[in-house]
Formats: structure tokens, sequence, C-alpha cells
């Protein structure tokens, strides 16, 4: 089986989950490709496995945007004509930052029309996946979660090692906000509810870099006006993560929307406790690994929930490890080839017209 994957393998700084998945599958004797547009039009390929096609719609360049996600399209085209089989793997139903929504809403439309199969990383997201787009109910679709980052960063220190790197006293209790920060992440309005839990011994850490200036600023703002709050608006180096998970009592991801959530998982990876809002697949993965490792709430997030999830984090009794066995890699990549193999003998041709 020859694989064309969009991204595979080029990623892993940024993100280590395509190249998870891709390696794991190539040790089971999938040849994976990275994707290059005359790769797609110069060799035979059983499957293009696209990842965030909606990236195109990200583009702040409205005159750049639309030749990418054209391109996209025809390229979709030409693929099938040759006999590809193109699969999506849903991460989310919409761009992030719904610049364009006309272009949006007539990209979706042609892209899904254009798919052989799609991946979904929880029940949870199927569902909604097939309420947004209702031809997706026309061909085959599977569910492989999303896998585990355990072993993929270096995770040595103690939370000793880290408070001193970071001149954090023993006594404080951290909550930190970790990743790439872009709006939807709600890193603003965390700092603000933040203000008003009036617990002189809580630090919160917003770490990560925002995709907009404007944001950054923002953030800078923000963080003046408490001293409890410490930012790092840079991008974070592999070997520098641990520092801060090992730190944190308590990891908050007061997401405004979502579907699934990597960020959850890297938290979880390093054994830290998490506080989510009741969205999306989060409900799911709280099931999956228990609630003495996730802590939800409903609606927009408060000093209230903050109280009562740290003192949740602080005082209930849970092992060393999260329990992440369901998220194993070698077994999502099985999951994955079975997925490919059905995709790729699937005749059915229902297609919406």
């Amino acid at each position: 089986m020859k694989i064309l994957a969009q991204p595979a393998f080029k990623d892993r700084e940024k993100n280590p989950y395509t190249w998870l998945v891709y390696t794991h599958l190539a040790t089971l004797g999938v040849d994976v490709h990275e994707f290059y547009p005359q790769k797609l039009l110069i060799n035979d390929y059983s499957i293009w496995h696209r990842h965030w096609p909606e990236r195109n719609l990200n583009e702040p360049n409205l005159f750049r945007a639309i030749p990418k996600t054209l391109a996209l399209l025809l390229l979709m085209i030409l693929a099938r004509w040759r006999g590809t089989k193109i699969v999506w793997t849903v991460h989310n139903l919409a761009s992030h930052e719904q610049l364009y929504p006309q272009l949006e809403a007539w990209f979706w439309k042609a892209f899904t029309r254009q798919l052989d199969g799609y991946i979904n990383l929880s029940k949870t997201g199927m569902k909604a996946a097939q309420e947004r787009f209702p031809q997706l109910k026309n061909i085959p679709g599977f569910v492989v979660p999303h896998g585990h980052y355990r072993g993929q960063y270096p995770n040595q220190v103690s939370s000793q090692e880290a408070r001193n790197y970071l001149g954090i006293k023993n006594s404080a209790k951290v909550l930190l906000l970790f990743g790439k920060i872009r709006p939807y992440k709600n890193a603003t309005q965390l700092m603000r509810v933040f203000r008003h839990f009036f617990d002189p011994e809580a630090i919160l850490y917003i770490v990560g870099s925002p995709d907009f200036p404007e944001l950054a600023a923002e953030i800078e703002r923000e963080s003046a006006l408490d001293q409890r709050v410490r930012i790092n608006l840079n991008f974070i180096p592999q070997d520098h993560m641990q520092w801060y998970f090992s730190a944190a009592d308590l990891v908050i991801l007061p997401y405004r929307e979502i579907l699934n959530s990597g960020s959850a998982f890297l938290a979880l990876s390093f054994n830290r406790p998490i506080l989510v809002p009741k969205i999306g697949a989060l409900p799911e993965v709280q099931d999956q690994v228990g609630e003495e490792w996730v802590y939800t709430y409903t609606g927009e997030i408060t000093d209230y929930h903050i109280e009562n999830a740290l003192n949740w984090a602080l005082n209930t009794p849970r092992p060393e490890q999260a329990p992440l066995e369901a998220f194993d890699w070698q077994e999502l990549a099985n999951q994955t080839i079975n997925a490919y193999k059905e995709i790729a003998n699937d005749s059915r041709k229902k297609r919406t017209k």
C-alpha cells in the first residue's frame, strides 16, 4: 500500500502527531511519502491522506488563500481521476479564525464531495462531522483516536527541579495554559477571570507563541494587570517543555470552541490533570481517561471553575501516570491500515449530486 500524506513527517518539530501516525504505519510495511504536487501527478498512490485542509483558509491574504484553495481542489479532482482514493482525518470542522466565511462555505462543500473516506478522532467527532457535512454518510467513515505524546518529549525533571528552574515557590499553586496561542484558545479571557480568583499563592503561566501580533500585545497588556500572571510568548523547544508541565498543578485549556485537542493529550502525556470545557470530544476523553484526570465545565470559564478545579487537582488521589493505553500508536496504526483497506476496496458511488 502506497500512501501520500499531507503532512506526513515534516511537521514533527511543530506537532509530532502526523509523524507518529506515519512512522508507526511504516513499521507495519506501509510505504508513506510526504506530499508534493509533482509526486501526486507522477506516481501512483493508493491513498492521499489529508490533514487540516482548512490551513489554506487561515492565510491572512485573500489573494493567496483563493489560489491555494483552488489548487487543492483541482489536485483532488486529478488524483481521483488517476485512481487515488482521498481520505480526510477530521481534526476540525471549520477554520479557527473564519477569515473568509463565503469562500469557506464553498470550499467545504466542494472538498467533501471529492472524498472517498474519512477518519474521525472520536465518536463525538464522527457524529458532528456527519451533521455538519451530511454527504459523509455516503462514504466509509472510521474512528481512530488521537494518540498520546508520552515518550516524545524529555520528561525527567521533578516538580521541585522545575519550580527551582522557573523561580516558583514550593507553596505556589501553578496553573498552566501551554501551546500555540490562537484566539479560540481564550487566553485573554482566562487571565481576566483569573484576576477575580483571590488566592495569593496561585500563579498562572501563559506559555506559547501567539499567531497574531495583536493577540500577543493583548496578552502582554492583560498580564501586566496581575503580578501572579507570568507569560512566555516564545516558541518552546521540545526539551524545555518539561519545565512548565512538571511545575504545574493544573493545565487549563479554556477553549471557546474545539472538536479535538492535541493539547489535552500533551498535558495528559506529562501526567498533568486538565480543566477543559464540556464541548467537542473532551467529555469523551474524560470517559476514557477518568474523572481524576479530566475536570470539565460548561459555559464560559469563570473564577469559580478555576477555584473548584484547582482544589480538585490538588486533593484528588490519582496514580503517577495517566492511563493512556487506549491511545497507543501501534494499535492506532493497525486501525488506520484497516480503514485504508476498506476505503481502497469500497466501490460505492453514492455521492450527493
